[in-house]
Formats: structure tokens, C-alpha cells, sequence
């Protein structure tokens, strides 16, 4: 992808080639949530950590690499946010920074719209993805991980233990799958490139590992530690797709 290219420039360049920009938009995996609970007003709060959010592994993964390159880094990831939404702030969050590439990544909230709701975020996606390629930037759609397949004994609170439900039945119906489905559809029509990490974790559920115990609240946020499975897949998108290649297919 154009990205490693800019990065290979400004690492055999430091002096007079531009600092390469990645912005990344989405919800509270992408801000970097974590564990939730209930406050003393009876509200749900999550725990943040941005150090441990996928785009600041991305950031260390490529310092690695390029010791000498200073990578930009934007987070626009806001939680409880869907597609909508993150098209309703794309400009002040996003386009004028005039980043190089932008990852994309909805879904997890918005497939609680059920089959209602899939062509609104469709048709946010599309809205998306038509102004970041208007504005010249590179673009990759990541899906994002599963749910929970079952609610687990560690959720206390009759109100979150709600949530898991209506979260679980959201997945074991295939109604977040779909969504992704759709999303890399679009994607496709768009020739953007997906990086389809959802797709990693229904293997890992193949093999017999127990996703929900992934999960850092139980319900929809990866553990830190999955944290690395996004930020890895990523770089190996980037890695693996340059510019004679064709965008708009699907990496797993």
C-alpha cells in the first residue's frame, strides 16, 4: 500500500519528506474500551486505555520497523458510535487532517439494529468510503471481533447481564456476521481493501478456543492482549498490498 511507500520515503528522506498520517475511525474498540461497569448514578462507564488500544499497537509495530520514522497517528474511535455517526463527523474528525490512510471499523454497535438497520449502515459505509477516496486517502475497512457466544458468570450486574443477552443472541443469530458481510460488499464496490479480523475469531471458535473469555467486559471488547491480533493484521495488510496491486479484496 501507498502508506509503507510514504514510510520507506520519510525513513530514506527525514529531512524533506512529509510525516506519514494514519487516522483510524470507529467505536470504543477502536478509542480502546475495555472492561465496563456501573457507577454509583447507575450509569455503564467503561475502563479506557489508549496504550493498549489496537492503533497504538499499530504505532509500536511500525516504530519497530521504522525506528527512524515519525508516524502520525490519529484516533478518532468513539465508543458506543456506529457508521453513522462516524460519517456525521468525518470532516472535523478525520478529513481535516488529511491523513495518508484510514482505517474504518463499524459494526459491533451497529448490528444491534438487526435486519432494520443493515441498510443504514450500508449506505453509511458507502458515505464513508466515497468522501475519504474523494479526498485522496488510502483506505482499509476492517471488520472487528465476534461477541459473546454465552453469558458469563462474571457479570454480576442484572442491567450488564442484560446487555450480554441481547449481545449474545446479536451473534449466535449471525446478525453481526451479515453486517460484515454487507460491509465488505460495499467495501468491495468501493475497491477498498478489508482486513477481516471477525473472520480470524470464528477460527479461533472453530479450534475450540472460548472467544467470550477474549472478551475484556464479557460482551464486545477484545482483551488487551487481542488487542495485537488487530494491530498485526493490519500491518500485514499494509505489507502486502502495493500500489500494482488491486484494492477491494479481502484479507483474513
Amino acid at each position: 500500500m501507498q502508506i509503507i511507500r510514504k514510510i520507506a520515503e520519510k525513513a530514506a528522506d527525514l529531512k524533506n519528506a512529509d510525516i506519514p498520517t494514519i487516522a483510524f475511525l470507529g467505536d470504543s474498540v477502536t478509542q480502546g474500551c475495555f472492561e465496563v461497569y456501573m457507577t454509583n448514578e447507575g450509569t455503564v462507564e467503561t475502563v479506557f486505555e489508549a496504550e493498549n488500544g489496537y492503533h497504538n499497537c499499530v504505532a509500536k509495530i511500525l516504530r519497530v520497523l521504522y525506528p527512524r520514522v515519525p508516524v502520525a497517528i490519529i484516533n478518532a474511535g468513539i465508543s458506543g458510535d456506529n457508521a453513522q455517526r462516524g460519517f456525521a463527523r468525518l470532516q472535523r474528525d478525520v478529513l481535516r487532517f488529511h491523513p495518508d490512510l484510514v482505517v474504518v471499523s463499524f459494526g459491533l454497535n451497529d448490528a444491534v439494529g438487526a435486519e432494520e438497520g443493515l441498510e443504514h449502515y450500508k449506505d453509511a459505509l458507502d458515505k464513508i468510503f466515497t468522501e475519504l477516496k474523494k479526498a485522496g486517502c488510502e483506505v482499509i475497512f476492517m471488520t472487528e471481533n465476534m461477541k459473546n457466544t454465552y453469558v458469563s458468570h462474571n457479570i454480576k450486574d442484572e442491567y450488564i447481564r442484560n446487555i450480554a443477552v441481547n449481545s449474545m443472541q446479536n451473534e449466535n443469530s449471525g446478525t453481526l456476521k451479515r453486517y460484515f458481510d454487507a460491509a465488505k460488499e460495499i467495501a468491495g464496490a468501493h475497491d477498498v481493501v478489508v482486513c477481516d479480523v471477525y473472520s480470524k475469531w470464528k477460527r479461533l471458535e472453530e479450534n475450540g478456543v472460548d472467544t467470550t473469555a477474549l472478551l475484556a467486559n464479557d460482551i464486545n471488547h477484545p482483551c488487551r492482549e487481542m488487542n495485537w491480533l488487530f494491530a498485526y493484521s493490519l500491518v500485514d495488510v499494509m505489507m502486502d498490498y502495493g500500489g500494482d496491486r488491486n484494492a477491494g479484496n479481502t484479507i483474513s
